[in-house]
């Protein structure tokens, strides 16, 4: 609960400076930052001054939204295609953070292909989903996740400086996951999205 108080402290102020002329409201506003990273500092253990410098850096972005992750969903025979991240040693399927002026379809396939090697097309949006809204770890900043399957038209594993293994694996036997990108209930849940009469799932 305090992480999520911890994201809207941050998202008011950020909102607060983007908007605020007035010299005495955006110095209040500039005290909820530092608030905002002095609760995360104390309740994550986090470096504060990084904790500070990153609120700061997103306070500067404008007018506070979620961020966009998307996440590709890859079958081969069945098993699906995961990579494991070097930052925690755990695995997820493929995808990262949007870029600006990319439609999400494409960031899919090109975050597959950075961290896979593996060609695809997006074929169909499986899930929308609200970060909060399931069973991740808590964290900031506040992302929607978006899920597309994926067809495989190509490629061949190849590790890269954020993935130190790439394999496929089938869904009652899954390695251990990076549950900040993915969780099982997820995986499961999407494999009955898969056929093609399933609905698009959101929140």
């Amino acid at each position: 609960m305090l992480e999520k108080w911890i994201i809207e402290l941050q998202a008011i102020a950020q909102s607060g400076l983007t908007y605020s002329r007035d010299e005495f409201d955006r110095e209040r506003f500039a005290r909820l930052i530092d608030i905002a990273a002095e609760l995360s500092h104390l309740e994550f253990k986090e470096p504060l001054g990084e904790t500070k410098a990153r609120f700061i850096s997103e306070s500067k972005s404008g007018y506070a939204t979620p961020k966009l992750d998307v996440r590709s969903v890859v079958l081969r025979e069945d098993r699906v295609l995961m990579v494991r991240e070097r930052s925690d040693g755990k695995w997820t399927l493929p995808g990262g953070w949007i870029d600006v002026n990319e439609p999400p379809s494409l960031a899919a396939e090109r975050e597959t292909f950075e961290e896979s090697g593996f060609e695809v097309k997006a074929t169909r949006l499986l899930a929308l989903w609200d970060k909060q809204k399931h069973d991740h770890p808590q964290q900031w900043p506040h992302a929607y996740k978006c899920f597309f399957l994926c067809d495989l038209i190509g490629g061949e594993p190849k590790l890269n400086k954020e993935v130190s293994a790439i394999d496929f694996f089938a869904i009652n036997d899954l390695p251990e996951l990076s549950t900040q990108r993915i969780t099982q209930q997820q995986i499961v849940r999407l494999m009955t999205l898969v056929p093609e009469n399933a609905p698009c799932d959101f929140d």
